[in-house]
């Protein structure tokens, strides 16, 4: 021990205030334990102050921007301005109050917060220094780090806060490029090009892989490439953006090299785990090559050390995130759980939405399971022809005994499906259950009653098996 290093005694500590962690602080706290949480930015973490919110609120800003140029088929003339100055001031209100929401209901709980910045120094301690400087010693019972991931940077395309910057400063622009160029077709490029092309912008992606949303069913991802194109969004798929200067971005793909011209880049190529920062290696954990932490289904990376959220492996989203924390918090307070849930349902927020939940037959392997899945087109579908686009569809999945094991969709409104998705995987549904719950009508949710017809080779609303 350092001379004069004094520390204090906390019971259970929660390192990071994002979805993971205050779930977990709250969590914990209902179950009687005395809970410390250290958040260094903000509380909410990166979904809601610089991630999903935002995102999803720049995109409905964008979709009634964009009003004027789609509903002319309908008979409605509209025109539109945007004033990015009103924009941001919205977004950041809605931040604000949904982050002293949180806070709010951690102080309800008693759960004591500290502002600044832990890292491991001991299996069972971390230093905490604040803003100012000020470094403080705790000692811990249980921990349960969420310190999330950050957005993953390019060597060659450095950010400058300016000219090439990140996912979370696309956020909070000024004002609307004439032209930018986004480097990355994952889910975050994809609804960053939505927005943008929608506000006005010339927006074009440069992708590495042969398709946008790599690792995503292919079908799906065609579609989605057919839907951005008709908002103008350029796309070079196969393509590594190389160097970026006088205001041209140099791409390059096995064959050729080419040039971008764009006001602004955006660097989308992903999101990395926030291992590192908290120096959880210390704590005796261990971490994968893609530095994420190895834990249990308990969540656990040591005996009193828990790591839930993007550090750990699986789709970087805050509702595992959130799952996740129930789990650590349960085993940190003596309550046998596991995650181990039979499917994390992903939404990604372009136009079109798409939706996947659960085993998809194109691209997991299950070559020991015998599949069955119908595709119900929107086509076919009363509410899509209501909402004047029937470009759609959803597709169900059922192993041989007729039960629900995936789901796909791709269209308007769709991501609302999900949770009828994921609770019929989570419960191991039939096909049988499905078809007798009377959906209401006319509504999205219809396809997939629609669908699991379809899977038992009896389709209502089209001709055929």
């Amino acid at each position: 021990m350092v001379v004069g290093e004094v520390s204090s005694s906390v019971d259970l500590l929660v390192i990071g205030g994002g979805p993971g962690g205050y779930a977990a602080a709250l969590n914990a706290s209902r179950l009687g334990r005395k809970v410390s949480l250290v958040e260094n930015r903000f509380m909410g973490g990166t979904c809601l102050n610089v991630g999903c919110i935002p995102s999803k609120a720049l995109i409905e800003i964008a979709d009634l921007a964009h009003l004027g140029s789609n509903t002319k088929d309908l008979g409605v003339k509209i025109s539109t301005s945007v004033d990015m100055s009103k924009v941001n001031d919205h977004v950041k209100n809605l931040v604000t109050d949904l982050s002293n929401g949180v806070s709010f209901l951690l102080d309800k709980a008693e759960v004591d917060v500290i502002n600044g910045t832990a890292r491991f120094t001991r299996p069972n301690r971390v230093a905490v220094e604040s803003e100012g400087g000020h470094l403080e010693h705790l000692e811990f019972r249980d921990a349960i780090v969420a310190t999330g991931s950050s957005p993953m940077t390019l060597q060659n395309l450095p950010t400058n806060g300016k000219t090439v910057v990140d996912s979370e400063t696309l956020l909070f622009q000024d004002s609307i490029p004439d032209q930018l160029t986004l480097v990355g077709g994952g889910y975050i490029g994809v609804e960053l090009a939505t927005v943008y092309a929608k506000l006005g912008s010339r927006v074009v992606i440069v992708e590495s892989e042969e398709q946008l949303l790599p690792g995503f069913n292919k079908q799906l991802s065609k579609k989605l490439e057919n839907g951005l194109r008709s908002l103008g969004i350029g796309i070079c798929l196969g393509y590594k953006a190389v160097s970026f200067a006088g205001n041209e971005l140099i791409i390059e793909s096995d064959k050729e090299s080419s040039s971008i011209p764009t006001d602004l880049v955006g660097v989308v190529a992903g999101r990395k785990p926030n291992s590192d920062t908290v120096n959880i290696v210390e704590s005796g954990a261990s971490l994968l090559s893609t530095g994420h932490v190895k834990v249990d289904s308990q969540r656990r990376a040591t005996e009193h050390v828990f790591a839930i959220g993007d550090l750990t492996l699986g789709p970087a989203l805050a509702h595992k995130a959130t799952a996740e924390a129930k789990v650590a918090a349960d085993v940190a307070c003596g309550i046998s759980n596991d995650f181990e849930p039979n499917c994390i349902p992903m939404v990604v927020f372009s136009d079109p939405q798409i939706v996947t939940v659960g085993i998809d037959p194109d691209i997991d392997q299950h070559s020991e399971m015998n599949l069955n899945s119908f595709r119900f087109p929107f086509s076919a579908s009363s509410r899509a022809k209501t909402l004047g686009d029937e470009s759609g569809f959803v597709n169900l999945v059922a192993d041989e005994e007729g039960t629900i094991v995936g789901f796909q969709a791709i269209g308007k409104h769709v991501a609302e499906l999900a949770g009828e998705a994921a609770l019929a995987i989570e419960t191991a549904t039939s096909i049988d259950d499905l078809i007798g719950t009377i959906h209401a009508h006319p509504t999205m949710s219809e396809t997939i009653s629609e669908a699991a017809l379809g899977v038992a080779g009896e389709p209502l609303h089209i001709s055929g098996k």
